[in-house]
């Protein structure tokens, strides 16, 4: 074909121009389980955050998280006979000296003299440690793998990706996929949206490794429970489509540039208040972007948010259905779509029940019971 007389090349989508080539692939994204988390909660928080990266103050409760998480992971590297409450205690200091040293401004937290206040903490600290021997025996665990990062790109071309606290893999190549939470467990009712995180997690592993894993885990060490759910392909083909209909929302809000804000009992923790309509507060400008009303051509119609219980007819959503995975918080439009995505039932313990030595079960892999 003569080249003056061929067609010209078809347009380019602004998000290919900005697509990243990942292994041969050219993602148009990328999304990890917190971020598509805080686009739940609130899609202007995930603005703040994602577009436009706005500081936010270190708080004494996620770096206790941060710390506790390192002694858990270190804590394997020690003999297995050595795995005890003492030996965790032992390693607290050192590690929040470690993370103080990677960012001196945590010392900011406390008073400037710090050391009764920074006791007080590290002692908190402890106390999260010790409950966690109370719910799983480390003597008796051997993690495949730890802090493990993981990725996988879908179809559509969304890169997934994210941090798993702990993988274990039995003989027989079952997975059990384990996450720590230094807070309270969510209340019953409420489990499905804390699992969202392990589930995006699930699909990332299946889609890379082939294999379902056979028990998701929440460990919560804020309330000494642990929160068990055993996925099939059902659940995870469902946060499949969640999380594209996260990232398709997300994508038209950043045309659009209708970051809307949400405001919820989660807005008491928010670093950004200040710059929140909700609460009197202008948000930063947005360089290159127009805002235009939300609406059926708004861009917004693939997610809406929700209170638990509140009808989608509500909301100006026809034909949505609340997403029982979102503990009622998401809606999802989908064509076609007429029935809730499918449901299991995650399982409750509390460490009254989960003190004796991990005994082999559920395929080979190491179970509390």
């Amino acid at each position: 074909m003569d080249v003056s007389t061929a067609p010209p090349p078809p347009p380019v989508s602004p998000a290919e121009a900005r697509s990243t080539r990942v292994d041969g692939v050219h993602v148009l994204g990328a999304l990890s389980p917190s971020r598509a988390g805080d686009f739940m909660t609130c899609p202007l928080l995930y603005r703040f955050r994602s577009v436009d990266r706005l500081p936010e103050p270190p708080s004494p409760d996620a770096v206790r998280g941060t710390v506790v998480h390192r002694v858990l992971e270190e804590l394997f590297d020690v003999p297995a006979a050595e795995r005890t409450p003492d030996r965790a205690r032992a390693m607290l200091e050192p590690a929040w000296e470690q993370v103080l040293e990677a960012d001196p401004t945590l010392a900011g937290m406390f008073d400037a003299d710090g050391g009764p206040e920074v006791g007080r903490w590290l002692a908190s600290c402890a106390t999260v440690l010790d409950r966690w021997f109370t719910l799983e025996d480390p003597r008796r665990l051997e993690p495949a793998e730890r802090e493990l990062y993981v990725e996988t790109v879908l179809d559509s071309r969304l890169l997934l990706r994210g941090f798993v606290d702990r993988l274990d893999v039995a003989p027989n190549g079952m997975l059990r996929v384990v996450d720590y939470k230094t807070g309270r467990a969510p209340g019953p009712g409420f489990e499905g949206k804390a699992l969202f995180q392990l589930k995006f997690y699930g699909l990332v592993l299946w889609r890379t490794r082939g294999v379902v894993p056979a028990v998701l885990q929440l460990v919560y060490l804020g309330s000494g429970e642990v929160l068990r759910y055993e996925p099939d392909e059902a659940d995870l083909l469902a946060t499949e489509r969640k999380v594209e209909a996260v990232w398709r929302a997300i994508r038209a809000a950043e045309e659009s540039g209708d970051w809307r804000p949400r405001r919820s009992r989660l807005c008491g923790w928010c670093a950004h208040q200040a710059l929140c309509p909700e609460w009197g507060g202008t948000p930063p400008p947005l360089s290159g972007s127009e805002t235009v009303p939300l609406g059926p051509e708004g861009g917004l119609g693939a997610v809406l948010h929700a209170d638990a219980g509140e009808d989608a007819a509500e909301v100006g959503l026809d034909g949505a259905v609340a997403d029982p995975e979102a503990g009622g918080d998401l809606l999802v439009a989908e064509p076609g779509l007429q029935q809730p995505e499918h449901l299991g039932l995650a399982h409750r313990e509390g460490g009254a029940h989960l003190g004796a030595p991990a005994e082999q079960g559920a395929g080979g892999l190491g179970v509390q019971r």
